[in-house]
């Protein structure tokens, strides 16, 4: 058990680092190649690299076991990753990376939620509650964008709604991952949805763009890839050893790193005039502070209670 909680967390911790860097490379190569062809160059390499690794360590022979029905349900999964990766670099025209992931926290919400309806996961009360924590804190943080008569503001809600149709994508895309595991390997999963999503994007790709970049460039497509390699990698593997509603919430923490590498790199001075820093008022620092802390809660009370109750009991 303990084993399994730690292996979850090193899969899982390593998946939100990965995310959390990649909005400032997404957002930088809005400038010379559009959402879909990049999409499509981040599967390729991901499944490059997937079905070597798959070959040489015998795991193919898995989809030999596969029905009709496990294949219809990769089929969907790989739809709904394509949603997900294309649309969020498509909110990125409207947010900046730190707002971006930080709105796309609700996915916890639906991923968690989700668990309960399909896998029958239980929630305790200390984790409902904190759930409406990680809500109040992300209302707190959205505060300032509540005047509807801007119209900078609603170019942050519209972004704000593509955000939120990448997180329904990537939630469906989740849980039906998760209820594939016990047919395939997640490496295996992956493998099909970068295979599937390499062919269905192809007439939507325009490749004489990788044609124009420069070196600088294709770092940073190079640097998506890869990032999609690892990040997706540690987060199908986590979902083996961690409950959706553990696994939801950590995704929380996405946002944070989102906004500290912005900050960080704004500071540098690196990319002026494509990364800015967001400015945050107290209400917004305050409203993350509670996202943070809802995370922490959902992750960590339930444990500490069980380790309480079980010193009560010896006790007796």
């Amino acid at each position: 058990m303990i084993l399994n909680f730690r292996l979850g967390l090193f899969f899982i911790s390593t998946a939100v680092i990965f995310w959390g860097i990649l909005p400032i490379a997404l957002k930088l190569s809005a400038s010379f190649i559009d959402p879909v062809t990049l999409t499509w160059f981040r599967f390729l390499i991901a499944l490059i690299v997937s079905f070597f690794i798959q070959f040489f360590t015998g795991k193919l022979q898995q989809f030999k076991q596969l029905t009709k029905a496990h294949w219809l349900k990769l089929a969907i999964a790989a739809i709904f990753s394509i949603f997900n990766y294309v649309s969020f670099v498509y909110c990125l025209e409207y947010l900046s990376p730190g707002q971006a992931q930080l709105n796309f926290q609700t996915a916890p919400f639906f991923l968690a939620f989700g668990g309960l309806i399909l896998f029958k996961e239980k929630l305790k009360p200390v984790q409902m509650m904190c759930f409406a924590t990680l809500a109040l804190g992300m209302m707190l943080f959205f505060n300032p964008y509540l005047d509807f008569s801007n119209t900078e503001n609603n170019k942050i809600w519209l972004g704000i709604l593509i955000v939120q149709f990448s997180a329904l994508s990537w939630t469906c895309y989740a849980l039906i991952q998760k209820s594939l595991v016990k047919n395939l390997s997640p490496n295996n999963i992956l493998l099909f949805i970068y295979g599937f999503g390499l062919f269905a994007m192809m007439p939507f790709s325009d490749l004489n763009y990788f044609l124009k970049m420069n070196i600088n460039e294709w770092w940073i497509v190079l640097f998506c890839a890869v990032n999609t390699l690892i990040a997706y990698g540690c987060f199908a593997q986590s979902m083996k050893y961690w409950p959706t509603s553990q696994v939801g919430p950590m995704i929380a923490l996405t946002p944070i790193l989102s906004f500290s590498s912005t900050a960080f790199v704004a500071y540098l001075g690196w990319w002026p005039d494509k990364i800015t820093s967001t400015s945050l008022d107290f209400t917004a620092i305050i409203g993350i502070a509670i996202v943070v802390l809802s995370v922490f809660g959902i992750q960590v009370l339930p444990k500490l209670l069980e380790s309480r109750k079980l010193k009560l009991r010896t006790a007796c």
